[in-house]
């Protein structure tokens, strides 16, 4: 018992040595860094866009010039979280949110099978996708970026962009732009290197003080809860420490970024774990790398937080947090 002691601490000395260093090379890393995706990627991130969707997302978001799979996959994901029998109080209904009038006039049978159904996201992924690209066309002859243009009218009318030349000058709207642009990236298959994040380093820092402290199921850290965390009420914690504020839930946290494949993984991405490797909906825990194969994660009841090898057969993938991307679903 002795000898498992004096090697389980000396294992534990050797790491958080090791994650110093790294701390260290993470600030120099990002330190001359803007962040971001790499421009001009179409295709979608691994598991982003749940199986039963992805095909349909990736053929039809390549329907026009002004859209792709990733800002299609953005758009769906705010209207309804992926949930295809999701309404509103204003009466928007299904995977795409379509009112009944908008509905009556731009829904398309998707699938081919007689009947036009807002319920059917076989129907109702195409009709959003078409009526992306039907407003991109009304608004083609307006100064500046199509796609920004598409998602204005989309969100202020055709005849708004027409009158002011491009985005107009509503808050809403420019803050409906910059969402979708920016949440898209995060369903976007990186394309070239992903930059490190600026606050990595602080987020990993925090959770190296929670070392050891008990496991709470919904635990924030809150006087409340004893200063007790879960998995993603750590990851949230620590984000927060250093000004960037996650989504409480770990599969809602994995699109605050893109997604670094495993051999590009670097101190201070997320890293989430599931039983379903097609869907990103169904990931059920998160923890923070802090490199060499080793995460820091809040892992279950009766446990603690700890540092935990990723490389295990429930691995589903990572996110390079960014202030943008985490801005985006703050804004849904």
């Amino acid at each position: 018992m002795r000898k498992a002691v004096l090697v389980g601490s000396a294992v534990v000395a050797a790491l958080t040595a090791f994650l110093g260093l790294l701390v260290v090379g993470t600030y120099m890393a990002a330190g001359g860094l803007a962040g971001g995706a790499g421009k001009g990627a179409v295709g979608l991130a691994k598991g982003a866009v749940p199986a039963a969707y992805q095909s349909l997302v990736q053929k039809w978001g390549n329907l026009c010039p002004a859209i792709n799979p990733a800002l299609l996959a953005a758009q769906l994901y705010q209207e309804s979280g992926w949930n295809p029998k999701a309404q509103s109080p204003a009466a928007a209904q299904g995977i795409a949110q379509f009112i009944p009038g908008t509905w009556a006039t731009h829904g398309v049978d998707g699938d081919k099978d007689g009947d036009k159904d807002v319920w059917d996201p076989a129907d109702a992924i195409p009709s959003a996708a078409s009526y992306d690209c039907k407003l991109a066309g009304y608004v083609k002859d307006a100064p500046g970026n199509p796609t920004h243009n598409m998602l204005a009218a989309y969100n202020a009318g055709a005849y708004a962009v027409i009158k002011y030349g491009g985005v107009p000058p509503y808050s809403e709207t420019q803050n409906y732009v910059k969402t979708i642009t920016d949440l898209s990236k995060s369903f976007a298959r990186p394309v070239g290197r992903v930059d490190p994040s600026r606050q990595a380093a602080g987020a990993i820092s925090f959770a190296q003080e929670h070392l050891g402290e008990p496991y709470l199921w919904g635990g924030d850290g809150t006087p409340e809860d004893g200063g007790r965390f879960d998995c993603s009420g750590l990851t949230k914690a620590a984000y927060k420490s250093v000004g960037v504020e996650l989504p409480r839930v770990a599969n809602d946290q994995y699109n605050a970024g893109p997604h670094p494949k495993r051999e590009e993984l670097l101190p201070g991405d997320l890293v989430f774990f599931s039983d379903d490797l097609t869907n990103s909906r169904a990931i059920r825990h998160v923890g923070i790398y802090v490199g060499g194969g080793y995460m820091i994660d809040a892992p279950r009841t009766g446990a603690v937080i700890r540092f935990t090898p990723i490389d295990t057969p429930d691995y589903f993938g990572a996110t390079r947090v960014t202030e943008d991307g985490a801005k985006a679903l703050a804004a849904g």
